[in-house]
């Protein structure tokens, strides 16, 4: 009878301990894509097309994520990394996203380059519930969480840069006239609505020259430019067009104030084909460490970026922003996933990402943070304005916010 009774006594602790222990459990969620082994990524970039420049990008975030995996994974998973090519072609992308959300069964969409790509699948990704996260464009439309709760940007938008730009024209350039080569799409027409927003009619743009991405240069266009007259050129382009028009600005003797929009103004891709005198004087912005920069040297944050290229890209070129851009957002997807625990369903992804608060990252300017809310959709808002001297880009001024609402 001692027996039984001691019996019952272990066997009623026994489920008192498993009681305790079944809400820990419990509350692991997934969602598609995500297991207790694994997490899984879909991208989709332009690997090939007139925008393959920005294939670097998806390279260096596959190569974080092979980090990641090594050092044990996020939370004890690991991430398997989708990324597949559009050619910059937004039919492309469409099929793409399908293919990842249908048939991989991906957790998410991370990073999908190009505003008119992730234009085209903002509403199937919004009506699937599928976050489309950090996405690859400075658009301002990433920015609206009351109509597409599932789509967020990541880097400063076009409109709140543009803004900046026109802060800078005022104050140094009031009697400029300007002219305006932009890629004729949501993408150029963003830059151009945040340009003149941010002038309010104080300076006079002179001409507007827009470009197909199937146009074979902008040589043309560039030509025109110079014809009306205008002193300052706001290059709002692709990098294989932006290279195009330094060179062509160069060839033709003029001297324009240049302004060079962030998403081009990569030294290794853009500066160097255009050649570096043709591109000495060039201005733009920065939120990122310029790898190029002799400034950050003996920065602790750069010198662990270069150990990571070096080591899991090695291939991947080290002067190149793209690979900076690639890596930071990398770094900003892993810390929503840790802080998304065991509870890895996409509601729950995209509430951890509009709960990002003061994140600060090895290659961001020092007193750049990433902030999101949940009326706040755009992590990052601050750029400081840049000069290239011919060899690299030399920063100057303070930080500055163009931001604009969502």
């Amino acid at each position: 009878m001692r027996n039984d009774r001691h019996w019952l006594m272990v066997a009623a602790a026994m489920a008192i301990a498993a009681l305790a222990t079944a809400p820990a459990a419990a509350q692991k969620k997934y969602d598609p894509g995500a297991s207790d082994s694994e997490i899984k990524i879909g991208n989709i970039m332009p690997y090939s097309g007139p925008a393959s420049a920005y294939g670097e990008i998806g390279k260096t975030e596959a190569a974080y994520f092979r980090k990641v995996n090594d050092e044990g994974g996020v939370n004890g998973r690991k991430i398997n990394f989708i990324s597949y090519d559009d050619a910059y072609s937004p039919p492309k992308t469409v099929e793409q996203a399908r293919k990842l959300v249908e048939s991989d069964e991906v957790l998410l969409i991370f990073q999908s380059l190009g505003t008119p790509s992730n234009t085209a699948i903002q509403r199937y990704m919004n009506a699937k519930k599928v976050p489309q996260l950090f996405v690859a464009t400075g658009a301002t439309k990433w920015n609206d969480p009351k109509h597409f709760p599932w789509t967020m940007g990541w880097q400063p938008s076009y409109q709140s840069e543009a803004h900046i730009y026109a802060q800078y024209l005022l104050k140094n350039h009031p009697q400029g006239k300007i002219g305006v080569l932009y890629q004729n799409d949501d993408y150029g027409k963003d830059y151009l609505k945040g340009l003149k927003d941010g002038l309010k009619g104080n300076m006079p743009i002179v001409a507007e020259a827009p470009y197909e991405t199937t146009d074979p240069t902008v040589d043309s266009q560039v030509i025109n430019l110079k014809a009306s007259g205008a002193d300052i050129v706001f290059n709002v382009a692709t990098p294989k067009f932006a290279a195009q028009a330094i060179k062509k600005i160069a060839e033709l003797g003029w001297k324009p104030v240049h302004l060079l929009n962030n998403v081009s103004n990569s030294v290794g891709s853009v500066l160097k084909p255009a050649g570096f005198d043709n591109a000495a004087g060039v201005l733009s912005t920065a939120y990122m460490k310029d790898p190029t920069d002799p400034t950050w040297k003996d920065d602790p944050g750069y010198k662990k970026w270069s150990a990571f290229m070096d080591k899991y890209y090695p291939d991947g070129d080290k002067t190149s922003t793209f690979t900076v851009y690639g890596y930071l957002a990398a770094q900003t997807l892993v810390a929503v996933l840790k802080q998304s625990g065991d509870n890895l369903t996409r509601e729950n992804v995209m509430k951890q990402a509009a709960s990002l608060k003061g994140l600060e990252f090895d290659m961001l300017l020092p007193g750049s943070r990433i902030n999101t809310g949940p009326n706040d959709f755009a992590p990052l808002k601050q750029m400081q304005m840049e000069r290239f001297n011919g060899e690299r880009w030399e920063l100057f001024g303070p930080l500055m916010s163009g931001e604009v609402g969502g």
